[in-house]
């Protein structure tokens, strides 16, 4: 997405050197060809991309809306996505997310899926946003009853519907620059208008537009 120019952009997609990107030619190399002198700029990029879906898309692809068996079993699921992921499109578990809803309709969706995506945060975690929020075991300056497996915990356990979930962006000696909600989606933290504009105290989530 535009706006992750600075943000391990180039390392992951197109390389740091002469040759490509090692997470794009490594996973043809030893997922799909297993060969190692298998090199993207003499590939036939088209058979490649071929070769991978009929091995490796039945592993790696989640694209099945249907989570009826999942949800039946009492089942809760939260999503998140950083909007500055520089190898997997933002925009992907958007479309999933809003493809459960039209499998499962709406309230149903909402009964047990939540979908967060994180201002400025890369691939699961990092970035120039806040982007520490309980993944990875990681903290939160609020403390960890604010982390998103909390949410999930008190969710499952104690059907606490999952509201806004803090982020914390922590600066050099783990000192926090800021922290900001994580709304669920599709709803995004707006600025109140006053107040400090690092402290998620000074932002409400809201309907986009709103």
């Amino acid at each position: 997405m535009p706006g992750d120019e600075v943000h391990l952009w180039k390392s992951w997609l197109v390389g740091d050197g002469p040759n490509v990107s090692l997470y794009t030619q490594n996973y043809f190399r030893y997922m799909v060809f297993d060969d190692p002198s298998w090199n993207a700029l003499t590939a036939d990029t088209d058979a490649a991309v071929h070769a991978a879906d009929v091995k490796t898309a039945e592993a790696l692809n989640a694209t099945d809306p249907d989570l009826s068996r999942f949800a039946a079993r009492g089942g809760k699921l939260i999503l998140y996505h950083g909007w500055n992921d520089p190898a997997i499109s933002p925009l992907n578990t958007v479309q999933y997310y809003e493809q459960v809803q039209a499998k499962m309709g709406d309230a149903k969706t909402a009964d047990f899926v939540r979908l967060y995506m994180v201002p400025g945060m890369g691939h699961c975690a990092g970035g120039p946003g806040a982007a520490s929020f309980g993944q990875f075991g990681s903290t939160t300056a609020k403390g960890s009853e604010y982390g998103i497996f909390d949410a999930l915990e008190k969710w499952e356990e104690l059907d606490t519907v999952p509201g806004a979930i803090i982020a914390t962006k922590y600066g050099a000696g783990k000192k926090v620059e800021m922290t900001r909600p994580l709304c669920p989606y599709p709803q995004v933290a707006k600025y109140n208008g006053n107040g400090d504009p690092n402290d998620s105290a000074s932002f409400t989530c809201a309907a986009p537009g709103h």
